[in-house]
């Protein structure tokens, strides 16, 4: 069983930026690749970035692409999003999730998921 931990979301103003990051509790999840998702209040799940288990892959969602980043720390078992120009319409519930089987952009690929961080940006 792999937790996932999300921390670093709040409230920005449009064009800011935050760093989300998210710690996995076991040490065989170093070997997974991780997502980022985000949700708004009824609506579904959206894919936002994702990035290989040793890191040399990333993929982004275009509504994203230039302006999120992802990567993974040292140790293999936490991963970044790295937020800048920050639009209004990013505004959701940011989660981490990862497991042995996913495919990029599929969230129903993925095992684990993280509680979910609030991400708000105001115009």
């Amino acid at each position: 069983q792999v937790q996932l931990i999300e921390s670093g979301g709040g409230l920005v103003q449009a064009g800011g930026s935050l760093r989300l990051s998210c710690a996995a509790s076991a040490r065989t999840s170093s070997t997974y690749a991780m997502g980022w998702f985000r949700q708004v209040p009824g609506k579904e799940r959206e894919f936002v970035a994702f990035i290989s288990w040793r890191g040399g892959s990333t993929y982004y969602a275009d509504s994203v692409k230039g302006r999120f980043t992802i990567s993974r720390g040292n140790a293999k078992n936490t991963v970044y999003l790295q937020m800048n120009n920050l639009k209004p319409e990013d505004t959701a519930v940011y989660y981490c999730a990862t497991g042995p089987r996913t495919i990029a952009s599929m969230a129903g690929t993925y095992d684990y998921w993280g509680q979910g961080t609030q991400v708000t940006v105001s115009s």
